[in-house]
């Protein structure tokens, strides 16, 4: 049962902001109440709808004393009784704790694990499905740190994703994909299995992580590139150093201004990132093992080209329509993820 008077807590305060919005609040004090106020719509939305039900249903009960609509509230009331569990479910999702990041843009980094050759096309291949993906969301995607092979494959890359709810969708990407196929490179048609690691990144605000300038290492060095790609005669590449915590993160554009801009933008994210995880570490021991803690060690998915097949490892969930996942249909994988998220979260709070 959902404690009513918690349900009132929320009521109340949506009306407070409410009102106080309609009084008149200056510029910066409105967009922190808007922003409330519309983070908490949903929420209120949800509690009317559970306090309807539960209302229809004593006024049903209150008819069967009532000769005339006995009849009538037997027939309504199994109706009613029957939709209130998935009344609470949908309240109790509501209420769940809001990842502050979620609405957030994001960085996503791809990089070639074991496999050589093989892992750095894969590499690229997840680089055109997330590429793909971004393009059906209507988000702006952004390549701002790119590296290749002769072969084209990716050494690193580091791209800007930014729309609604990039962070939210793409959380769960975070972790080591595994590929099993033939590599184009092998003669014999065998069987190659290699890695490549993503890592998604909410974008960091000032406001969110505050960077001493005196911990921070900056050198300027000549950009270069593979095949002739993003050669740069000029002194332009950035490599900023986080003396703290040892993060170094480059920045290669022709601009030595913007790939300042850049490497602190990349920097902050991932100063952020390791501020979130500490803290989710700090709020519960096995957070580590559980869906969505951005563990970059654990195996989470495997494309099995031979087989069509994907298998997600963290939740067992195997599709086997790999080409349309490979062009970016990720949205039954995702759902998927955030779905088994939301419940463990529904179950830690049932504790």
């Amino acid at each position: 049962m959902i404690p009513m008077d918690r349900l009132a807590q929320i009521t109340q305060r949506f009306q407070f902001l409410e009102a106080s919005m309609s009084s008149g609040s200056d510029g910066a004090d409105f967009a922190k109440l808007a922003k409330e106020y519309a983070d908490l719509r949903p929420v209120v939305e949800q509690i009317e709808e559970y306090r309807q039900l539960l209302q229809d249903m004593d006024d049903a009960r209150a008819m069967l004393k009532d000769p005339e609509m006995a009849e009538l509230a037997e027939e309504e009331l199994p109706r009613l009784k029957a939709a209130l569990p998935k009344a609470e479910d949908a309240l109790q999702l509501a209420l769940l704790p809001k990842d502050a990041a979620d609405a957030k843009p994001a960085m996503l980094e791809i990089r070639p694990g074991t496999g050589g050759d093989e892992a750095a096309l894969f590499a690229a291949d997840l680089l055109r499905m997330y590429q793909r993906y971004a393009e059906s969301q209507g988000w702006k995607f952004d390549l701002i740190e790119e590296q290749m092979t002769e072969l084209g494959g990716v050494k690193e890359v580091v791209a800007h994703i930014k729309g609604q709810n990039v962070f939210a969708r793409l959380k769960y990407e975070s972790g080591v994909h595994r590929v099993q196929r033939v590599p184009t490179t092998e003669s014999g048609g065998r069987i190659h299995t290699s890695a490549a690691t993503v890592a998604v990144l909410p974008e960091a605000e000032d406001v969110d992580i505050h960077v001493d300038a005196n911990d921070l290492r900056i050198d300027t060095m000549r950009s270069s590139g593979a095949g002739g790609q993003h050669v740069n005669t000029t002194d332009s590449a950035v490599r900023i150093t986080h003396i703290p915590t040892g993060i170094v993160v480059t920045s290669s554009e022709k601009s030595q201004h913007r790939n300042r801009e850049i490497a602190m933008q990349v920097l902050k994210a991932r100063l952020y990132d390791a501020e979130r995880q500490r803290v989710d570490s700090a709020r519960s021991a096995d957070r580590a093992a559980q869906v969505g803690s951005g563990d970059r060690s654990e195996r989470i998915r495997t494309y099995n080209f031979p087989q069509g097949r994907m298998t997600d490892h963290r939740i067992n969930l195997t599709l086997y329509r790999l080409d349309a996942i490979m062009q970016g249909d990720l949205d039954e994988i995702i759902d998927a993820l955030t779905a088994d998220a939301q419940a463990r979260m529904m179950a830690e709070m049932g504790q």
